[in-house]
């Protein structure tokens, strides 16, 4: 069986075990939720002894960056969704002017990103990309919208993967919680807008084939399209919510004054 950890080769100590974990965490390998495998198979992996081990795991969990749970293992610590603290994150949800600044954020950041993956990627980052792509086509050709959703989100994490830049990284996965979250706009809203779903799924086609083949520019407006796109979107279904809100309200308010109207009177009441 293959693993992503490795012999220390010198040294072996806490630190040196420590420092490794740490590596696969900021480089994204090892993400928050992962459970870390056994202490016999992680030792035998990294060839220390256990007891150099669990020095170096305690050191992460004292850290925050491991969290362990009562006969449950060892799991990667939720360190990326603390960007974004509570108070902050119900003050974004609340504040109407959150989902434009939210969008216009991913627009320049993830054109960056799209560029740097289409100079970096490596052929495992064009691999999993490619892998996202096809199941986000089977999702789309089955109307999968609860998949469709979860592979969008895993797409741009991917993006940004292949981008090979820790602050990039992290910062976007963030980004991407809040959404998955629904601290902003409802993403099924905009999915159900007319057309929406065929040139969402084009326009991360366009994004994926620019990192393919290795085409910066491309790959920049391509990101940036389709951010653009989301924006508009998203105010769209908004403001189909609102009228659709308002006529609702309207109809309510007819069909009751009129049956209130129409009741018949009662012999000799007054009006």
């Amino acid at each position: 069986m293959t693993t992503i950890f490795t012999a220390i080769e010198h040294s072996r100590t806490a630190d040196e075990v420590a420092r490794q974990i740490e590596a696969l965490i900021l480089e994204g390998v090892l993400r928050d939720g992962d459970r870390l495998p056994a202490e016999r198979e992680l030792a035998a992996d990294m060839e220390v002894s256990r007891p150099i081990l669990r020095d170096a795991l305690k050191a992460l969990e004292a850290r925050g960056l491991l969290a362990t749970r009562p006969g449950g293992g060892t799991f990667v610590a939720n360190i990326v969704g603390e960007v974004f603290a509570d108070p902050m994150r119900q003050l974004i949800a609340t504040h109407p002017k959150a989902t434009a600044d939210y969008l216009e954020y991913r627009r320049e950041v993830e054109a960056v990103a799209a560029e740097l993956a289409a100079r970096r990627a490596t052929p495992a980052d064009k691999a999993l990309l490619e892998d996202v792509i096809q199941r986000m086509h089977h999702a789309h050709e089955h109307g999968d919208f609860a998949e469709q959703v979860e592979i969008d989100a895993e797409f741009h994490n991917a993006v940004v993967e292949a981008a090979h830049n820790f602050v990039l990284l992290h910062t976007m996965r963030s980004c991407y919680r809040l959404l998955a979250e629904g601290v902003f706009y409802n993403r099924s809203k905009v999915f159900d807008l007319p057309g929406a779903r065929d040139r969402l799924l084009a326009q991360h086609v366009a994004i994926f084939e620019a990192i393919r083949d290795g085409k910066p520019e491309e790959a920049r407006k391509a990101a940036i399209d389709h951010i653009a796109f989301v924006e508009r979107a998203s105010a769209e279904a908004e403001r189909t919510g609102e009228w659709e809100r308002v006529s609702a309200l309207r109809l309510r308010q007819r069909t009751e004054t009129s049956s209130r109207n129409s009741k018949p009177r009662r012999p000799g009441v007054a009006e």
